[in-house]
Protein backbone atom coordinates (compact mmCIF):
# COMPACT_ATOMS: atom_id res chain seq x y z
CA UNK A 1 0.00 0.00 0.00
CA UNK A 2 2.92 2.54 0.76
CA UNK A 3 4.40 1.95 -2.42
CA UNK A 4 0.88 2.71 -4.17
CA UNK A 5 0.69 6.01 -2.23
CA UNK A 6 4.29 6.86 -2.76
CA UNK A 7 3.17 6.66 -6.79
CA UNK A 8 0.83 8.60 -6.46
CA UNK A 9 2.54 11.40 -4.56
CA UNK A 10 5.13 11.10 -7.74
CA UNK A 11 2.10 11.45 -9.91
CA UNK A 12 1.28 14.19 -8.39
CA UNK A 13 4.90 16.08 -7.92
CA UNK A 14 5.50 15.41 -11.69
CA UNK A 15 2.63 17.32 -12.70
CA UNK A 16 3.08 20.14 -10.23
CA UNK A 17 7.15 20.56 -11.50
CA UNK A 18 5.97 20.29 -14.61
CA UNK A 19 3.61 23.15 -14.49
CA UNK A 20 6.48 25.21 -12.35
CA UNK A 21 8.92 24.73 -14.94
CA UNK A 22 6.95 25.39 -17.89
CA UNK A 23 6.22 28.69 -16.00
CA UNK A 24 9.65 29.29 -15.69
CA UNK A 25 10.75 28.65 -18.94
CA UNK A 26 8.80 31.80 -20.07
CA UNK A 27 10.51 34.00 -18.40
CA UNK A 28 13.97 32.70 -19.14
CA UNK A 29 14.50 30.31 -21.26
CA UNK A 30 13.86 26.28 -21.50
CA UNK A 31 17.49 25.36 -20.89
CA UNK A 32 18.44 27.91 -18.00
CA UNK A 33 14.92 26.51 -16.40
CA UNK A 34 16.10 23.13 -16.49
CA UNK A 35 19.87 24.14 -15.67
CA UNK A 36 18.02 25.61 -12.55
CA UNK A 37 15.76 22.91 -12.18
CA UNK A 38 19.25 20.57 -12.01
CA UNK A 39 20.99 22.67 -9.63
CA UNK A 40 18.47 23.00 -7.12
CA UNK A 41 17.65 19.47 -7.13
CA UNK A 42 21.47 18.54 -6.56
CA UNK A 43 21.27 21.25 -3.75
CA UNK A 44 18.42 19.47 -2.01
CA UNK A 45 19.80 16.16 -2.12
CA UNK A 46 23.18 17.07 -0.96
CA UNK A 47 21.04 18.30 2.14
CA UNK A 48 18.69 15.10 2.17
CA UNK A 49 22.45 13.43 2.00
CA UNK A 50 23.73 15.13 5.28
CA UNK A 51 20.41 14.70 6.54
CA UNK A 52 20.25 10.85 5.81
CA UNK A 53 23.51 9.79 7.60
CA UNK A 54 26.03 10.55 4.82
CA UNK A 55 26.42 6.81 3.09
CA UNK A 56 29.74 7.27 1.31
CA UNK A 57 29.76 8.90 -2.21
CA UNK A 58 32.43 6.35 -3.39
CA UNK A 59 29.40 4.10 -3.88
CA UNK A 60 28.67 5.74 -7.14
CA UNK A 61 32.36 4.26 -8.65
CA UNK A 62 31.19 1.04 -8.00
CA UNK A 63 27.54 1.04 -10.34
CA UNK A 64 27.54 -1.37 -12.95
CA UNK A 65 26.89 -0.78 -15.35
CA UNK A 66 28.31 2.59 -15.71
CA UNK A 67 25.48 3.48 -18.04
CA UNK A 68 23.42 3.16 -15.03
CA UNK A 69 25.01 7.04 -13.74
CA UNK A 70 22.94 8.65 -16.78
CA UNK A 71 19.77 8.75 -14.96
CA UNK A 72 21.32 13.08 -14.49
CA UNK A 73 21.56 13.75 -18.26
CA UNK A 74 18.14 11.72 -18.86
CA UNK A 75 16.50 14.10 -15.94
CA UNK A 76 17.79 17.03 -18.33
CA UNK A 77 16.00 15.75 -21.33
CA UNK A 78 12.75 14.53 -19.30
CA UNK A 79 12.53 18.31 -17.69
CA UNK A 80 13.22 19.53 -21.68
CA UNK A 81 11.01 17.52 -23.20
CA UNK A 82 8.17 18.21 -20.39
CA UNK A 83 7.91 21.62 -20.56
CA UNK A 84 8.05 21.78 -24.75
CA UNK A 85 5.26 18.98 -24.42
CA UNK A 86 3.16 21.29 -21.97
CA UNK A 87 3.98 24.16 -23.50
CA UNK A 88 2.22 22.54 -26.94
CA UNK A 89 -0.27 20.37 -25.32
CA UNK A 90 -1.30 21.52 -22.60
CA UNK A 91 -0.79 20.44 -19.17
CA UNK A 92 -3.38 17.42 -18.92
CA UNK A 93 -3.16 16.16 -22.56
CA UNK A 94 1.11 16.87 -22.17
CA UNK A 95 0.68 14.31 -18.68
CA UNK A 96 -1.35 11.41 -20.07
CA UNK A 97 0.34 11.20 -23.08
CA UNK A 98 3.56 10.86 -20.88
CA UNK A 99 2.32 8.51 -18.68
CA UNK A 100 0.62 6.38 -21.36
CA UNK A 101 4.48 6.70 -22.66
CA UNK A 102 5.94 5.53 -18.99
CA UNK A 103 3.44 2.51 -18.92
CA UNK A 104 4.52 1.17 -22.50
CA UNK A 105 7.92 1.45 -22.43
CA UNK A 106 8.11 0.20 -18.83
CA UNK A 107 6.07 -2.96 -20.12
CA UNK A 108 8.87 -3.21 -23.12
CA UNK A 109 11.63 -2.78 -20.22
CA UNK A 110 10.16 -5.61 -18.28
CA UNK A 111 9.35 -7.64 -21.16
CA UNK A 112 12.72 -7.74 -21.90
CA UNK A 113 14.05 -7.45 -19.15
CA UNK A 114 16.48 -5.00 -20.03
CA UNK A 115 18.53 -2.44 -17.90
CA UNK A 116 18.96 -5.15 -15.81
CA UNK A 117 15.20 -5.40 -14.74
CA UNK A 118 13.85 -8.87 -13.77
CA UNK A 119 11.65 -9.99 -16.74
CA UNK A 120 8.46 -10.70 -17.03
CA UNK A 121 6.13 -12.65 -18.95
CA UNK A 122 3.36 -11.49 -21.88
CA UNK A 123 -0.10 -11.03 -21.19
CA UNK A 124 -2.56 -10.16 -23.26
CA UNK A 125 -4.59 -8.53 -20.44
CA UNK A 126 -1.93 -6.22 -19.83
CA UNK A 127 -1.30 -5.33 -23.57
CA UNK A 128 -5.50 -5.04 -23.40
CA UNK A 129 -4.61 -2.72 -20.74
CA UNK A 130 -2.24 -0.57 -22.27
CA UNK A 131 -4.22 -0.47 -25.56
CA UNK A 132 -7.32 0.69 -23.66
CA UNK A 133 -5.03 3.23 -22.02
CA UNK A 134 -3.85 4.49 -25.44
CA UNK A 135 -6.98 4.75 -26.53
CA UNK A 136 -8.12 6.75 -23.62
CA UNK A 137 -5.37 9.27 -24.80
CA UNK A 138 -6.43 9.20 -28.00
CA UNK A 139 -10.12 9.95 -27.08
CA UNK A 140 -9.10 12.57 -24.55
CA UNK A 141 -7.19 14.27 -27.19
CA UNK A 142 -9.89 14.23 -29.43
CA UNK A 143 -12.31 15.51 -26.78
CA UNK A 144 -9.98 18.19 -26.14
CA UNK A 145 -10.14 19.62 -29.53
CA UNK A 146 -13.61 19.63 -30.03
CA UNK A 147 -14.15 22.55 -27.42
Amino acid sequence: MAGFLIAIISGALMSVQGVFNTTATKSSSIWVAASFVQITAFATCVLMWFYDGRPPVSGLFQVQPKYALLGGVIGAFITYTVVRAMGSLGTAKAEITIVISQIAVAYIIELFGMFGSKRADFSWLKLLGLALAIGGVVLFNVCGNQE
